[in-house]
């Protein structure tokens, strides 16, 4: 069963690992790559069999990057929060899920009258596929190209871009980056979500919005509360 953010977040931020979207992730620093494959060979033989169905490792110069998923539904369970203790176990260097090389998550956001007229353009031109458990969202099974997601439009917006950029930080990072962006010349358009997203542009008004995992299963709940009202014999 997936867990909320709130239990998945709270249940690794002490041993380094922060949610990102629907990821535990975390930065490990090594001095070349030849210890970062190492590193990344202990990790998955101490996953086992569970490695394949879990595990995502990025090998880069500096740092090894590493992710835990149940892939099969594309959610983080309990089962994913003992892999991190497991992992985390086992290195004998410190994670971090800040520094230099911060772990963060980049999306594109597409606003659509029809999405599903839309859709398979963006999943054609780009290779993308389906994400799963969610069918308006495309990702690369590379794992290279970031997410592309798409919301639903009412009418359209000529005075505004309709895609634009999300970045997904750890939790206690997100101050300090809606604070760099806005002292390099950006624009807060509204922070009436936050700590959601805060939503920014450059001096020309390209925007991008700066988002976490907080208050977030506070507005799923939300929206389910008004749905069963709906549904209520009498609503």
């Amino acid at each position: 069963m997936p867990l909320t953010r709130t239990e998945a977040s709270r249940a690794v931020e002490a041993i380094g690992w922060r949610l990102l979207l629907a990821e535990l992730c975390t930065s490990v620093p090594v001095d070349s790559l030849a210890q970062g494959a190492r590193l990344a060979a202990a990790v998955t033989d101490v996953l086992g069999a569970d490695a394949d169905g879990h595990l995502r490792v990025d090998l880069r110069p500096g740092r090894v990057e590493l992710g835990l998923q149940t892939r099969s539904g594309g959610v983080v369970t309990a089962r994913d929060v003992e892999l991190a203790h497991r992992v985390t176990e086992v290195l004998d260097r410190p994670v971090r899920p800040g520094g230099a090389h911060p772990v963060q998550a980049l999306e594109i956001a597409v606003d659509a009258l029809d999405i599903p007229a839309v859709l398979p353009f963006w999943a054609a031109v780009l290779g993308l596929v389906p994400q799963p458990g969610d069918d308006e969202a495309l990702v690369d099974p590379a794992g290279v190209l970031p997410t592309v997601w798409f919301q639903q439009m009412d009418a359209p917006r000529d005075q505004r871009n309709r895609i634009h950029l999300d970045v997904t930080v750890p939790h206690d990072e997100a101050d300090a980056r809606v604070a760099a962006a806005l002292a390099a010349g950006g624009r807060l358009l509204s922070d009436a979500d936050a700590r959601s997203f805060w939503v920014l542009a450059d001096a020309e008004g390209n925007e991008i919005c700066v988002c976490t995992w907080e208050d977030r299963d506070e507005q799923d709940q939300g929206e389910q509360d008004r749905d069963d009202l709906q549904v209520s014999p009498g609503g």
